[in-house]
């Protein structure tokens, strides 16, 4: 019987270059953040610091704010000042009543300037006081370089963002199930009105579920945008692009060629010493890595040499620790896939019945780690 630890399966390992952040597509915008948005970890930025305007993507605050403080089948009345902003605009007329998730299509789709207008004066009671619970929800967030002074994203002295925070931002959103249902709608018909969603590329982008466009002669032309395949979700952002869907498309791109969020399989095979079986397997539960592709993670197991029956099936006997070649990590128990009771037919020495005892009281092992 091996009375050390056995590797029975790992991560299969794929093939082909890895390459440098420096090799990501050149844009054309002021600045770009490109994040996973699992991990949050950021796999391209330039410029990324640079406080900016962020014209309509200001509705990405806007509709999370809304989708946390209200119900979407509230009414709204519409006022005539909710149709007094200029630019963009999903048309709407005083007197008439939409529902909060009308008003939120609106929203995102037609970038609508009066939907915000209107969200925010029904949610926060006043277009003020719903400003300030918007830069409170940035707090939240961590985010310390935005700014919001209106929930439309219209031109103002110190309202803006950076690609950086922007896209923690778009990652915190996409989380929210109503806002990727909404942000990823390519079109709908509200009240015999059509909105086509600004975001085409939803519709050019092979695994593009959101989010948001936006534009101002000063900001210039602003894309977020998310793509998901294989498990693995980006987000994109260009602050100032005047060629924002070819940038967005290159850098997609780029993320998916060249970086995996990969599943992390092992298991171990540990002996059992007073049981009904010799051994039994220590599988860990599946747990997620960002790699460069090609790359593999070190693999580091924390178990004891042996164990001691009875063991109960489901039950963590060790960690599994997954590291990343640039230093990050993730931890998984390992788990007894297996019952394996106590042999009474068995001698037990004095230690082997304390140890029988210290287990079926619920108490641990004394654990050795092994790399």
């Amino acid at each position: 019987m091996k009375q050390w630890i056995c590797v029975l399966a790992m991560v299969l390992l794929l093939t082909g270059p890895v390459l440098a952040a420096s090799d990501a597509p050149e844009t054309s915008a002021k600045a770009v953040a490109v994040m996973h948005a699992d991990t949050g970890a950021m796999l391209y930025a330039e410029n990324a610091d640079a406080f900016l305007p962020i014209a309509s993507t200001t509705k990405i605050m806007t509709a999370l704010v809304v989708l946390e403080r209200c119900d979407l089948d509230e009414t709204v009345t519409i006022l005539p000042e909710d149709t007094e902003a200029e630019g963009s605009s999903m048309y709407l007329e005083p007197g008439k009543t939409y529902t909060v998730r009308e008003l939120l299509y609106g929203l995102m789709l037609a970038s609508g300037n009066d939907a915000a207008l209107a969200l925010a004066r029904f949610c926060g009671g006043t277009v003020e006081g719903f400003v300030d619970l918007m830069n409170a929800k940035a707090a939240d967030l961590g985010l310390t370089q935005t700014h919001f002074c209106n929930p439309n994203g219209l031109d103002a002295p110190g309202h803006g963002s950076t690609a950086r925070e922007l896209a923690k931002l778009a990652c915190a959103a996409m989380e929210n199930a109503t806002f990727r249902e909404v942000a990823g709608m390519n079109d709908i018909t509200i009240n015999n009105l059509t909105y086509v969603n600004h975001n085409k590329l939803l519709r050019t982008y092979d695994g593009c579920i959101g989010i948001k466009t936006g534009y101002t002669e000063s900001a210039g032309r602003i894309l977020v945008s998310c793509a998901e395949r294989e498990g693995m979700r980006i987000v994109c952002v260009t602050l100032s692009d005047p060629d924002d869907w070819a940038d967005h498309t290159a850098l997609l791109d780029w993320a998916f060629d060249h970086w995996e969020y990969r599943e992390i399989t092992a298991a171990y095979e540990l002996a059992v010493l007073s049981g009904t079986a010799e051994t039994v397997t220590a599988e860990a539960e599946p747990v997620r890595l960002l790699l460069p592709a090609g790359e593999a993670p070190t693999l580091r197991a924390e178990l004891p040499r042996f164990v001691f029956a009875p063991l109960r099936a489901g039950e963590a006997i060790g960690t599994l620790t997954a590291t990343a070649p640039d230093g990050t990590a993730v931890q998984t128990p390992l788990i007894c896939r297996g019952d394996v009771p106590a042999d009474e037919t068995l001698p037990c020495t004095p230690i082997e019945r304390l140890q029988r005892v210290w287990r079926l009281a619920g108490h641990g092992l004394f654990a050795y780690k092994w790399d």
